[in-house]
Parts: C-alpha cells; structure tokens; sequence
C-alpha cells in the first residue's frame, strides 16, 4: 500500500460519519455562503429600498438609502476583518441595482440585476449538474480540500454535490418563477415586498438540503495532506539512499 492510499484511509478514520462530519459540513457552508449574517446582509438593503419608497415614492432617496447600508454593512466586515467577498458582493450587487434604478426611472429596476443573477445562478447549478461537475462541488470542494477528487475517486460526494446543485437550482428556479411576472406585471411596492420574504427562506431551505445531503456522504479526500504526505516520504526516501 503507498503512503498516498494509506494517507487515505487515515483520513477516513479521522472523519467518521456522525458529529465531527457534520460539524465539518457546516463550517464550510457557513464559509462558502456567510452564514446567517451573509443573508441577513442581502436582504435588509432591499428592505429598506422598499420601505422608503413605499413611504417617498422617490426613487433617489430609497436607492441611496439601501447603497448607504449596504455600505456601512461591508465596512464593517472589513473592520471586523472577515472575508472580503462577503464584505464587498453585497455592495457590488446593490451598487448596481440603485444606479439601475436610478438612471431608469423605474424603482423595479433596482430588483431587476439581482433577479437576473438569481435565474442565472439557478441554470448554472443544473447545467453544471447534467454536465458532470455540479457547481456545488466547485464551490465547496477546495474548502473542504479535497478540490475535484470528489468526481473520481469519491463518488458518493459527487452524488451529494449533485443532489445539492439540483436542490438549488430548482429552489432559485422557484423563486425566479414568483419573482419575473411581478416584474413585468407587478408594482414596484409589490415585488419588493415579495423579494424581501423570499430572501432567507429559500436559501435556508437550500443550505440546509446541502447540509443534510454533504452529512449522509462519505468524508472528503484531502488532497493537501495528500501531497505533503507523497512529499514527506520522497524526501525520507532520498535521505536513506543519500
């Protein structure tokens, strides 16, 4: 047996299934999507865009109103040194939308990037699903550090990453479904409203499914350890020859 293949099978007795997989699982997922704060983070600044302008009616004053707490909520992930994608996704994404809004005229405009990113995000996990490489699994592979070993040497995590991918996509494929027709049939007041309370749930549900699917799994392949073990012993190797 090499050093590789018995790295390995010391990996699967350090992970059994049960409470450390879970916990494990959880953590990644809590790194991979920001944890609670992260959705509290993309769902408040469209809250208060709707609610001041279901009150002003001024399209101006809610846009900069949602991009100033937006702001203020990325400053202070920087302050608090967390990672800087969480920090600054969210104000990129309601940036964009207010000047959407703004330039537009149309306080529905100011949904419009984020829905837009949700149908693609949705057709993305599916499309990656039926491709092979569910988008989970290139998400959550190098924080669990097992990187693309899941789709050949680990197949039961390539059918939970596969279960998850379709788990979000049909989720945000739900939630596009509700969001498009208020769109172009709605008021602003209305799909904003709608897009607040599908905010968390959704994601919730979709975190969740992933949890339980990644905790039923086998534990992740990591390839790190692997590659300093391949190097340890090359090395103790040329020591004993030298």
């Amino acid at each position: 047996m090499s050093s590789i293949d018995k790295m390995t099978d010391q990996q699967a007795s350090q992970h059994p299934h049960g409470t450390d997989s879970r916990a494990a699982t959880e953590a990644a997922l809590f790194e991979a999507f920001g944890g609670v704060r992260g959705m509290v983070e993309t769902t408040v600044p469209g809250l208060v865009f709707v609610a001041i302008y279901t009150v002003k009616r001024d399209i101006h004053i809610a846009a900069i109103a949602a991009l100033g707490l937006s702001l203020v909520l990325g400053i202070a992930r920087l302050v608090g040194r967390d990672t800087l994608k969480h920090a600054f996704s969210g104000v990129f994404g309601v940036a964009f939308g207010a000047v959407f809004a703004m330039m537009s005229g149309d306080a529905k405009n100011f949904y419009l990037p984020g829905m837009l990113y949700t149908l693609g995000l949705a057709i993305a996990y599916i499309a990656s699903s039926l491709a092979g490489y569910p988008l989970m699994g290139l998400i959550l592979g190098p924080i669990f550090k097992e990187n693309l070993s899941w789709r050949t040497r680990n197949p039961g995590r390539k059918v939970a990453y596969t279960k998850a991918s379709w788990a979000w996509g049909l989720i945000l494929l739900a939630k596009s479904a509700i969001l498009f027709p208020l769109y172009w049939w709605g008021d602003a007041t209305q799909l904003g409203w709608v897009k607040v309370a599908l905010g968390i749930p959704p994601m919730l549900l979709s975190v969740y499914l992933t949890w339980i699917f990644l905790s039923k799994a086998p534990p992740p392949i990591d390839v790190f350890a692997e590659m300093e073990a391949a190097e340890r012993a090359e090395r103790e190797a040329q020591a004993e020859a030298g």
